[in-house]
């Protein structure tokens, strides 16, 4: 109240910065969504073509009405971005106009001008009330009319999203995982690019959860203190799917690091007279290509245990039962949407866990072999 000691009360209560922060929030949430809608629908759009086995999990790992969750999720919190935004901007002007008030009864010579700016401020308290519950009745209006009728299933989105966004990233990387490995059986480079894409979500929800001292500290307690709960699991299990999975896109950037920069020095030692900028064009393409190159290579190293297992059978047999084993992931990350439920929390961990064990360190391993004799001097 110091603040506002000459008019006794603050007219424009609120913070600009928290609502600009959450603003920005959900607009990133909200594009996020309208990428991972966009993807989702069209592969969903084309499944009819598919058939045996490839087809039938990848159906099995994803809801019908998830497109449909999805792009009304988006709505939402883009409608929430833009109502939010709205906000922002009249309470900085409210803000300043009761600074002004504020420096206008502090200066008052008379009671009479005191009163005078007081009313004024009681206005402005007035309308910055009405305003604020203008925002309100949208935003509920926005939620009630564009959010699915499922509450569970559209809560627990957006609780991911916007409470969780590492999670959320971490789940977004094993459907797309998913969906990458089954279309690559029938489209190879559409399937690479959609893999690729998963892989720089892990990378990006590994850093985000190394980052996280909550994170940490449920790794840390269990080592330390030999607290192997729940928490410890969970989080040692996600630790190793984000590695796994950043695993093709690291190699695929430092492989075409290394042909750029070669091919870039070469272009500037052949025409030394040039700028420097001569060497960014054969540069580019250089790391275009082995980019690719390495990452379709990268793809195709087999799990160890799936080729042991199946060593006998013909090479698309275990392509369609990789599709299936990645499936298992998309299908654990979809139910981390549903409603809370411990059982199916501690199941859905135990399956990541025994697929990441079994698979995916293994097949990590392997990769991140062939990655380095390729990058190797």
């Amino acid at each position: 109240m110091a603040e506002h000691a000459a008019l006794g009360f603050d007219p424009a209560p609120g913070n600009p910065a928290a609502v600009l922060a959450l603003t920005r929030k959900l607009g990133a949430s909200a594009k996020s969504l309208d990428e991972a809608s966009r993807v989702v629908t069209d592969l969903v759009s084309h499944s009819s073509s598919w058939q045996g086995e490839a087809a039938t999990a990848f159906r099995a790992s994803l809801s019908r009405d998830l497109p449909r969750y999805l792009a009304s999720a988006h709505t939402s919190l883009a409608e929430a971005a833009r109502r939010l935004t709205g906000w922002h901007d009249t309470l900085v002007a409210h803000r300043e106009l009761a600074a002004q008030y504020e420096a206008r009864a502090a200066a008052a010579k008379t009671e009479e001008a005191l009163t005078d700016t007081r009313r004024l401020a009681r206005e402005l308290a007035a309308e910055h009330a009405a305003a604020a519950r203008r925002v309100a009745a949208t935003l509920n209006a926005a939620t009630d009319k564009l959010a699915p009728k499922e509450p569970g299933l559209l809560a627990s989105i957006w609780r991911k999203i916007t409470e969780d966004p590492a999670d959320a990233l971490s789940n977004a990387s094993a459907i797309l995982g998913a969906i990458g490995a089954g279309v690559a059986l029938f489209f190879p480079p559409a399937g690479l690019a959609i893999m690729l894409v998963g892989s720089g979500l892990s990378l990006a929800a590994l850093a985000m959860h190394t980052s996280d001292p909550k994170f940490r500290k449920s790794l840390t307690d269990g080592f330390t203190k030999g607290q192997f709960d729940a928490d410890f699991w969970k989080s040692s299990v996600t630790l190793l799917g984000d590695t796994a999975g950043s695993v093709p896109g690291v190699a695929a950037v430092a492989s075409g690091a290394k042909a750029g920069t070669a091919a870039a020095r070469a272009a500037m030692a052949a025409a030394p007279e040039a700028s420097a900028l001569s060497g960014l064009a054969p540069g580019a393409t250089a790391f275009r290509q082995a980019a690719w190159s390495t990452a379709d290579d990268v793809r195709q190293v087999e799990s160890p245990l799936t080729g042991w297992a199946l060593r006998t059978s013909t090479q698309e047999t275990r392509d369609r039962v990789g599709v299936v084993v990645a499936g298992t992931g998309a299908v654990t990350a979809g139910l981390d949407y549903g409603p809370d439920n411990e059982d199916v929390d501690h199941g859905s961990t135990a399956v990541d866990g025994t697929r990441g064990i079994l698979d995916d360190a293994p097949t990590a391993i392997k990769r991140t072999g062939h990655a380095w004799s390729v990058l190797r001097p």
